[in-house]
C-alpha cells in the first residue's frame, strides 16, 4: 500500500534523514523504532506531506505522492495523528471530530463515522461536549486517534501515541490500534516504546541517525541481539 524509497529530508544544510526505505503492506501494522533524533517523526511528516523530501520517492496505492501537500493526501485515504496529539483545545470533543469530516458530503456517513469513534472510545462519547483542552492526556490521545478515524483513511500514521501516558493507558491505546487494524485500516506506527510497538506489529524497521538499518518481521526484530540491547534493555 505504501512504499518509501531512499527518502531524504534536509533543513538547510542539515540532513534530518539521509536514506530511509520501507514498505507497508495493505492490512498490516508496521512500526518504525529508533532513538530520539533518529528521524522517525521527520519520516512520517515527509510521507504525509507536512515536509517536502529533498530526495527519494513515496508511493501510495500505486501512485507517486512524493511532495504532495497534506490536504490532498487526506482525500486519497491517508490520516496522520501527529506527535503531541495537536487537538483543538478550545473546541469541544464533538467539534474536533466534526472538523475531520470536512471532505465528507454525506451527513449520514458523517454520523456513522462519529458513532464508530464513540463505540471505539466510550470515554470520548461521555465527554462529547467537553473542551478538548480540559481532557486528560490519555483522553486527548483517544480524541486524536478518533479524529483520524473520522477521515476514513485507508492508512493511519501514528506518531508516538503512547508518549506521556500512564502504563495502563498505554496498554489501552495499543489495544485500540489493534482493533482499528482489525477493522481493515493499515497502520504505520512510530514509537519510542519499542517493546510495545514490536509486540503489536507485523513488520518493523529500525532507524538510526537518519538511515533505515535493520528490517524484517517484528518478532524477528524483537529477537535480534542488537535491537534487544539498544532498544529493549535486555
Amino acid at each position: 500500500m505504501l512504499s518509501v524509497k531512499n527518502l531524504k529530508v534536509t533543513y538547510g544544510s542539515i540532513a534530518a534523514i539521509s536514506d530511509v526505505s520501507f514498505e507497508v503492506p495493505e492490512g498490516k501494522i508496521v512500526c518504525l523504532i529508533g532513538a530520539n533524533g533518529a528521524g522517525k517523526t521527520t519520516t512520517l511528516r515527509a510521507v504525509s506531506g507536512l515536509v517536502a523530501p529533498s530526495a527519494g520517492t513515496v508511493t501510495f496505492k500505486g501512485a507517486d505522492i512524493t511532495g504532495a501537500p497534506a490536504h490532498k493526501l487526506v482525500g486519497l485515504g491517508m490520516s496522520h495523528v501527529p506527535e503531541g496529539r495537536r487537538i483543538f483545545p478550545i473546541l469541544t470533543v464533538k467539534e474536533n471530530l466534526e472538523l475531520a469530516a470536512w471532505t465528507i458530503k454525506d451527513k449520514t456517513e458523517v454520523k456513522r463515522r462519529l458513532e464508530e469513534v464513540y463505540e471505539m472510545f466510550p470515554r470520548i462519547k461521555d465527554r462529547i461536549g467537553q473542551l478538548g483542552g480540559t481532557l486528560s492526556g490519555g483522553e486527548q490521545q483517544m480524541l486524536a486517534v478518533g479524529r483520524a478515524m473520522v477521515t476514513g483513511g485507508d492508512i493511519l500514521l501514528l506518531d508516538e501515541p503512547s508518549m506521556g501516558l500512564a502504563p495502563v493507558l498505554v496498554d489501552e491505546i495499543f489495544d485500540k490500534i489493534i482493533a482499528i487494524n482489525k477493522k481493515g485500516t493499515t497502520v504505520l506506527l512510530v514509537e519510542q516504546n519499542a517493546s510495545e510497538a514490536l509486540e503489536i506489529s507485523d513488520f518493523a524497521y529500525v532507524l538510526e541517525v537518519g538511515y533505515s538499518t535493520i528490517s524484517g518481521p517484528a518478532k524477528e526484530i524483537a529477537a535480534d541481539a542488537r535491537v534487544r540491547e539498544a532498544y529493549l534493555g535486555v
